[in-house]
C-alpha cells in the first residue's frame, strides 16, 4: 500500500490524498480511515461524512469485486478536499463496467448490485468510464459542501 498527501501550499486548491491499495476487501477500511483523517481538515457533518464513506466504500468494493475477479491488482484512490466540494476518484486496471443504467433490472438484483445507484444518489456529480490510459475503470464523484 502507498499513500501520498499534498496541501494547497503545493499549488492545489485544497488538500489532496492519493492511496494505492491491494485489491482486497480488507484494505477498504484504510480508505475509509484516510477519509476520516482528511475530514479533520475541514469539519463535515456526520451525515455528509457517512455518505462519503458509503460512496467510497461502494466504489472501492466495485473495483475489488469486478476489477480483478481472477487475479491480483491494485486500486487507486484520489481525494481532493476543495473549499466548496469533496472529490473522490477510484480507478483500477480491470476490464471495466457499464455504469449507464440508473436502475438495475429487478431480475438481476443481487447482493452488492446497487453500488453505482447508491453512489449516484449520494453524490452531486458522477462520472464513470475508462481510465485516461485506456485500461481499466475510473469512477469519479463530487459532493458539494456547505459553507
Amino acid at each position: 500500500m502507498s499513500a501520498h498527501a499534498q496541501s494547497a501550499a503545493n499549488g492545489g486548491s485544497g488538500p489532496t490524498v492519493r492511496l494505492t491499495i491491494p485489491a482486497k476487501p480488507e484494505y477498504i477500511t484504510l480508505v475509509r480511515l484516510a477519509l476520516s483523517g482528511l475530514s479533520r481538515l475541514r469539519p463535515l457533518s456526520e451525515e455528509t461524512l457517512g455518505d462519503l464513506k458509503l460512496a467510497v466504500t461502494e466504489a472501492c468494493s466495485n473495483s475489488v469485486r469486478h476489477g480483478y475477479a481472477e487475479g491480483e491488482g491494485t486500486v487507486e484512490i484520489l481525494y481532493e478536499l476543495q473549499p466548496d466540494r469533496f472529490v473522490a476518484e477510484v480507478a483500477d486496471d480491470g476490464p471495466g463496467f457499464d455504469a449507464q443504467g440508473d436502475r438495475p433490472h429487478e431480475s438481476n438484483l443481487e447482493e452488492g448490485g446497487l453500488g453505482i445507484a447508491i453512489i449516484k444518489a449520494l453524490s452531486d456529480e458522477f462520472e464513470a468510464g475508462e481510465r485516461s490510459n485506456g485500461r481499466g475503470s475510473r469512477l469519479r464523484f463530487v459532493k458539494f459542501l456547505d459553507n
